[in-house]
């Protein structure tokens, strides 16, 4: 349907895995922009996951390289 975000639902394992990683990569709750959207690659989820994801975590993303965060 136009107009409408498709939503990605995340396995419960894969979802740990990524914040698990954005976790581990995090410094001062602060990640790179690149570093970001290499997680999302090494997982192959799209790389708004990673966005919601690091908003829920409160992690920010820096250096956007995209605009997409």
């Amino acid at each position: 349907m136009p107009g409408t975000k498709q939503t990605t639902s995340l396995a419960p394992a894969q979802r740990e895995e990524l914040e698990n990683r954005l976790h581990n990569a995090a410094k001062d709750n602060r990640i790179l922009c690149s570093s970001a959207l290499a997680i999302a690659k090494s997982l192959g989820i799209p790389s708004g996951e990673i966005g919601k994801t690091a908003n829920k975590l409160n992690i920010k993303i820096s250096k956007c390289q995209l605009g997409c965060f």
